[in-house]
Parts: structure tokens; sequence; C-alpha cells
């Protein structure tokens, strides 16, 4: 029997600590996260994430126009969060819950001044049909990855200003 692989994982270090890498990641996602990753149909204006359990992750588009497609599941400031990914295997809005995935992102700090930001995302073979797709997207070069190289400069661009 062979073991598939229903999960991916990435991680990066950067120069901040817990504290602010996750207070950036989670109520600053608009300024980091990529703006083509996005299933609106109109181009994306901002993202939220609604701090606490059972807040919703939604994008709002240049039209006023919303998309819902995450959900927190924990929110343990400043070292865990977990979300629902209600992306489908078409990149479009899925609104079953039973077909959505999880991201989760922990926040280690390495010291003061630096964390480390694992995320992982899992079970997407609840999205069905294509899921094998899903994964190798998401945890390609063009995936996760991205976002969190965005992510780690945003923080460092903070930094810079933070010192002028």
């Amino acid at each position: 029997m062979t073991d598939v692989q229903t999960a991916v994982s990435t991680s990066i270090v950067v120069d901040a600590s817990a504290e602010h890498a996750f207070a950036v990641f989670t109520e600053d996602m608009d300024s980091w996260w990529p703006k083509e990753h996005h299933v609106l149909q109109a181009p994306l204006a901002r993202m939220v994430l609604e701090p606490s359990v059972g807040g919703e992750i939604y994008d709002v588009g240049t039209d006023g126009s919303e998309c819902h497609w995450g959900q927190v599941l924990a929110y343990e400031p400043p070292r865990r969060l977990v979300f629902s990914w209600g992306v489908s295997t078409q990149w479009q809005l899925e609104t079953d819950p039973d077909k959505r995935s999880e991201v989760e992102v922990r926040f280690t700090a390495e010291d003061a001044a630096r964390t480390r930001v694992d995320i992982e995302h899992r079970h997407i073979d609840r999205h069905g049909e294509g899921w094998e797709a899903m994964r190798d997207a998401v945890g390609s070069s063009g995936g996760w990855i991205v976002g969190l190289r965005a992510f780690a400069l945003r923080v460092s661009q903070e930094r810079v200003t933070d010192r002028s």
C-alpha cells in the first residue's frame, strides 16, 4: 500500500519577534498576501481575517464584492493559527464545508528577534476529485512559499521603516 501525501508543508524564518510576526500575518494579511492569489471575479482590493475562533477570512474586490473562503478554527496568539481553506480544485469558492482543507500556521521564536513560521496545508484530499493537482500547486514553487516570502519581505520592510 502506498502512503499518499494529503498535506504539504513549508517554512521560513523571519526577522521579527513571534508576537510581531503573528500580528502582521493575521492583522495585516492584506499587506503581504499575493494579490493574484484570490478567487474573486474583480481585482483584489483587500483581504480580511477576523481574529477569533469562528472568524471569517474573506477577500473584498475593487467592485465591493466579497468572497468568504475561510474560517478561523484556532486562534492562539502568538503561537498558532488554523483556518479552513474553502477553495475548490477548480480554484473557485468551495461552499461545502466537508470539502474544505485546513491550514495550520505555527510561529516559533528562535530568539527575541527571529521567528520560524511553519505552514502545514492538510486534508487536501477532502476537496475530492482532482485534489492531487491542488496539493501539487500549493506545494510548488508558486504556492505557499510565494506567500511566505512576501510575508518575510513585508516584515523586513517594516523593520527598515521602524529604524528610520
